[in-house]
């Protein structure tokens, strides 16, 4: 017997804002197989629910393979890769870099391109969390909890610089489509002195993350088309230069053409996740 359960929640109180959205997941019964773990715009935090996720490739080649009942990844340029043995289950929590002082006191930036045990970052909140989401009656309990014990973690840390954040919303707002030196000048900073502030502060430079925002606009439009997808007409609608850019994009943080993507990925609980907020048009 197979099955697959995904379900999608909006936090509440002031974990609001700072996580975009929660995502319970659940599959059973199926062969053996690996998930790629995308780029996108923001930090990866997975509680799992008796099965430890299982990191064959982190986005930093020297990092060694592990096994997590908890995982914090940063932002990142290139895929990670997770085996599973037929059966996941976990839940999967999307952070906005600005928020990563407040819940983890230390800014994203040092946490790029890398994934932590959550105990690290959380101390003895992981461990509860752990525990009380694997015990928890369902979905709407399971984020209840998160929105708990996430609420007495807000504000733990430092502020991020202002010019940051501007540069932040609006980059996201626009959906990549900004120029550095357009960012420079809405936040009245050199272009140099913006690149290396953002990069301390979210762990991308201001360019790299413009183009990871636009990936994963177009990984989204990708899927939401799957089966009769024109990529021509996606590069158009996300600003490429023609189909091959985006071909190539897709190949450089994904690891493989969106095609083949497609076909290894669509029916993988993970790749089905989406932001509550984006399902329910916010």
């Amino acid at each position: 017997m197979t099955g697959v359960e995904m379900t999608a929640g909006v936090p509440s109180g002031p974990v609001r804002e700072l996580v975009d959205h929660y995502h319970g997941y659940l599959e059973w019964g199926h062969d053996p197989g690996t998930h790629r773990g995308l780029p996108s715009p923001y930090l990866t935090v997975i509680f799992t629910l008796r099965e430890p996720v299982q990191i064959t490739a982190h986005p930093d080649p020297r990092q060694a393979a592990g096994r997590y009942d908890t995982l914090v990844g940063g932002l990142h340029t290139s895929p990670a890769l997770i085996t599973h043995q037929g059966r996941q289950a976990g839940v999967q929590l999307g952070v906005s870099p600005l928020a990563a002082r407040a819940l983890f006191g230390v800014p994203a930036g040092e946490l790029a391109n890398v994934d932590v045990d959550a105990e690290a970052l959380l101390g003895p909140a992981a461990g509860e969390l752990y525990e009380r989401l694997n015990s928890a009656a369902g979905w709407g309990e399971r984020f209840g909890v998160l929105d708990d014990v996430l609420a007495r973690r807000a504000g733990h840390g430092g502020q991020v610089p202002r010019e940051v954040v501007r540069a932040w919303e609006t980059l996201t707002r626009r959906g990549g489509m900004v120029t550095v030196e357009e960012l420079a000048r809405e936040v009245g900073w050199s272009a140099r002195h913006l690149g290396t502030r953002f990069a301390a502060e979210i762990g991308l430079t201001p360019k790299a993350a413009a183009r990871v925002v636009r990936f994963d606009r177009t990984r989204r439009a990708v899927q939401a088309r799957a089966g009769d997808v024109v990529l021509a007409d996606v590069a158009a609608e996300m600003g490429y230069y023609d189909q091959s850019h985006l071909v190539r994009e897709f190949r450089e943080f994904a690891g493989c053409p969106p095609t083949r993507w497609l076909a290894e990925e669509f029916r993988n609980v993970q790749a089905g996740e989406s932001s509550a907020r984006a399902q329910s048009g916010v």
